[in-house]
């Protein structure tokens, strides 16, 4: 993908069948979310090559969480070198194993020399937690991620532990959750990737007399929370910092009629903002993950790939 600024690509491609989707906004995320399991056993021959399962304890959780991560050949070898990170974050429903697609390709062009090695990161965000902490401070998603496992990667692995180094993406719940974190903390990370992940006017959500419909039942009653987490004021707030080191990558499929809408405006709040960046709409493509990256396999972590490159240190 390039980089564009007034304009936008749409790409044929034919598409059929639904995948699993963050399908509007749940009424129920407390239930949902109070039935997470935070470390998912993962059989080893379902595992693509190079990913390994683990577990690292939460200081904000108070309790172990999963995560898968890649590792590309030649890590154990190499001792002295670091590498890249990219975090994938999963969508609505999902934990630690997921977008193993997207692992094989990285795999596969790493191996076939496309990309220089980087690492994958698949955490365990909770099912429905949108990567938001909770206004009971129950489920500190965000703290998690950003807080806790961050760190620890950095700690364990030899990454490149700087903005730098580091990229976020992610499916559905997960973009919109990669897409809220990057424009709250850009000093974070150099590259974002939202797959179809719905991009909502939070603030405008806030509804104290609805405390049992999302997401006032999962932010609480306190307005400033809503503030705070509404990607579009966030963008505003911190554009110069996101014009001087990230860089934004959009994908959505013209038939993905519950994220297109939101995906557009976030589009048009960024040229609005006049902050560049790439905007695919695939024609016919429904909510389908895997379709999507098989569809772009040898060229989908190129973005990724170019911002470490332009992100390198001189």
């Amino acid at each position: 993908m390039t980089s564009c600024h007034r304009w936008f690509i749409v790409l044929l491609a034919a598409a059929s069948g639904l995948g699993a989707q963050d399908n509007g906004i749940p009424t129920d995320a407390a239930a949902r979310n109070a039935r997470i399991k935070w470390v998912n056993a993962a059989k080893p021959d379902t595992l693509p090559a190079g990913v390994t399962h683990h577990a690292f304890p939460s200081k904000a959780l108070g309790r172990e969480v999963g995560y898968c991560i890649y590792l590309p050949p030649g890590y154990a070898a190499e001792s002295s070198r670091r590498y890249p990170v990219i975090y994938n974050l999963h969508g609505a429903g999902g934990n630690e194993l997921h977008s193993f697609s997207s692992a094989r390709a990285l795999h596969d062009g790493i191996v076939s020399g496309r990309w220089a090695p980087m690492i994958l990161v698949l955490p365990n965000g909770g099912s429905h937690t949108f990567y938001k902490d909770s206004g009971d401070d129950k489920l500190p998603a965000e703290t998690l991620i950003i807080r806790d496992l961050i760190p620890h990667i950095d700690a364990t692995y030899r990454t490149i532990a700087s903005r730098a180094g580091r990229a976020i993406e992610g499916f559905s719940m997960g973009g919109r959750g990669a897409t809220r974190l990057a424009m709250k903390y850009p000093e974070l990370f150099c590259s974002l990737h939202n797959q179809a992940g719905n991009v909502l006017h939070l603030a405008e959500l806030y509804d104290p007399s609805k405390p049992g419909e999302y997401p006032n039942n999962y932010l609480g009653p306190d307005r400033a929370r809503y503030l705070e987490n509404d990607v579009f004021l966030l963008l505003q707030k911190n554009a110069a910092a996101i014009k001087a080191g990230l860089r934004i990558a959009i994908t959505c499929g013209t038939r993905d009629d519950g994220h297109l809408k939101t995906v557009r405006e976030y589009h048009a709040a960024l040229l609005a903002a006049g902050i560049d960046h790439t905007y695919l709409e695939v024609e016919g493509l429904a909510h389908e993950h895997d379709k999507l990256v098989t569809m772009y396999r040898t060229t989908w972590f190129d973005y990724h790939a170019e911002s470490f490159r332009r992100a390198a240190p001189r």
